[in-house]
């Protein structure tokens, strides 16, 4: 067990990919050189947000690894996850019932959407957004892809439709804007989410993730992360799994307040089209 009196999840010098001034290309290759150690090794000048693992043949299981946080570090993040999502939630109830309004107004069925997702630990839960699409989405998903290879092949690389005609006009500008995830502040006060972390996946995409899952679920997906102010859509999917696994070897306190802040620059002045 770590001494409570050394918090990692503290300020440190940024590595290279979480700097403000990081370009897509320098965050996409530090990534992958940090994804491609076999270990978990701490930053330079820095404890590193994991004490020693086993150094046995095998990875360490995800559960290991949130065993081998230091309690100080999880009590600091959770603590500011929390205070973050209420004044959040707080400051936003005006926004958040006007988005609601305009959801059941513009289309029928149900103002939020809850999809499966794979959080800490393995554990499952529900990930809630703001419903952006028709309510037979999944029926026309399925009907899409039966009728359309190249769209099944489009959905198979990214596990997304960019002109996904199942998107309502409302849901486009939420999804554009990234409002359709302030929802996901409730997730986090659950305790089923961060506010930065790796993505959310789904159970199909474990596959992709490999001998690396273990490290990026050993911490709570986040709603913004290291990918989705790092390019979003105009990344490759191996190049999320990277920043993912990045992001969970890497993590500080400094880390995540620049993230935060470069996710403000890119809700408001976003490079490209937004989520889809």
């Amino acid at each position: 067990m770590v001494n409570a009196s050394s918090n990692p999840y503290r300020p440190a010098t940024l590595p290279p990919f979480l700097s403000a001034s990081a370009t897509p290309s320098t965050l996409s290759h530090s990534a992958a050189l940090s994804a491609t150690s076999s270990a978990i090794t701490p930053l330079p000048g820095r404890r590193s947000a994991l004490t020693a693992v086993p150094t046995s043949s095998e990875r360490p299981t995800a559960a290991q690894l949130i065993e081998a946080q230091s309690t100080t570090s999880r009590v600091v993040k959770r603590t500011g996850d929390i205070v973050f999502s209420l004044a959040v939630l707080g400051l936003g109830s005006p926004l958040f019932l006007m988005l609601a309004a305009l959801v059941k107004v513009s289309s029928p069925g149900p103002v939020f959407y809850v999809q499966r997702r794979i959080g800490r630990g393995f554990r499952d839960f529900g990930c809630i957004k703001f419903r952006t699409m028709r309510k037979d989405a999944d029926l026309m998903l399925q009907a899409l892809l039966d009728q359309s290879p190249e769209l099944k092949r489009e959905y198979g690389k990214d596990f997304k439709l960019k002109a996904d005609p199942r998107i309502t006009p409302i849901g486009r500008f939420m999804r554009r804007s990234s409002l359709d995830e302030l929802p996901q502040f409730l997730n986090v006060l659950r305790g089923e989410m961060s506010v930065v972390g790796p993505r959310p996946i789904v159970r199909d995409e474990l596959r992709r993730y490999g001998r690396r899952m273990n490290e990026v679920l050993a911490v709570r997906p986040g709603i913004t992360g290291l990918w989705q102010v790092s390019g979003r859509n105009n990344l490759r999917y191996a190049e999320r799994v990277r920043m993912d696994v990045a992001y969970a070897r890497h993590r500080s306190f400094r880390a995540d307040l620049s993230i935060i802040l470069r996710t403000v620059g890119v809700v408001l002045f976003p490079r490209d089209r937004g989520a889809y």
